[in-house]
């Protein structure tokens, strides 16, 4: 039995690792979104982001079956991850050097603060689905729990599950604001934000592509041992890429350049 919570507790430690790797994305992405916003309401709108994760998340750990049986869920998480993340990395990379900086944050500030809020709910929903999918597919793997069962999972699969959970909304609760600070000392980290996003979502996509309703991939390939280390490398890889950028300079000189 010693041996059943010893495992049981190395694989929480584990989730937890998980669970704050995509906390800090998602906490990025709200930083990035809000940022066009007035100081108070940028504050504001992080905030009603946090609480939305908390909701969206809590939400997707008791609808569990549902999310990892539906494809359809989980191609609609990718494709608006992927929208996301690419739309941001193509303006950046072929817009008129300093236009998409200069008009970006115009066109975003027209949009008012509740159409921030709800883009910034849509990202909150899409990391949602790819944080529960990521701690189902890690808890399904313990053997099972004398617990019994809490909604249609075993007990302590399920604790594993909310535990890592809580432990994500934390890490965001802390991680949003320090990220507000840091993009305006490290310009650069918004595209890496936007590259880390599209990046989830192609991990959403390999996901709903080996669903065996799609059948177009493995049905155990996006939890393969291969694929995990290929995606949390190129995540590293893309985060010490934004990370040491050249143009990673003060934000007030980038409209000097």
């Amino acid at each position: 039995m010693d041996s059943l919570w010893l495992e049981y507790a190395w694989a929480l430690l584990i989730l937890i690792g998980l669970e704050g790797l995509l906390s800090a994305d998602n906490a990025l992405v709200l930083a990035v979104i809000a940022k066009h916003l007035p100081d108070e309401q940028k504050k504001k709108a992080i905030n009603y982001g946090i609480i939305m994760a908390f909701v969206f998340r809590f939400g997707a750990l008791f609808a569990i079956s549902f999310i990892a049986n539906v494809w359809q869920v989980q191609a609609i998480g990718a494709a608006y991850l992927l929208y996301l993340g690419l739309k941001h990395i193509i303006q950046a990379r072929f817009g008129k050097k300093g236009q998409a900086h200069q008009e970006e944050p115009q066109e975003a500030a027209g949009k008012g603060f509740w159409p921030t809020v709800g883009k910034i709910a849509l990202a909150d929903l899409a990391f949602a689905i790819d944080s529960i999918l990521a701690a189902v597919a890690l808890a399904l793997g313990l053997p099972d729990s004398p617990l019994g069962e809490f909604g249609g999972m075993d007990g302590g699969k399920f604790l594993v599950v909310l535990l890592g959970g809580i432990a994500g909304l934390i890490l965001i609760k802390f991680a949003a604001t320090w990220f507000v600070k840091l993009l305006a000392q490290r310009p650069a980290l918004e595209t890496t934000a936007y590259a880390i996003v599209a990046w989830v979502g192609v991990k959403l996509a390999v996901i709903t592509l080996a669903h065996e309703d799609v059948g177009v991939l493995e049905h155990h390939f996006p939890h393969s041992t291969g694929w995990t280390l290929v995606f949390y490398g190129v995540l590293v890889a893309i985060a010490l890429i934004g990370w040491f950028a050249p143009s990673n300079k003060p934000s007030k000189a980038r409209g000097h350049s």
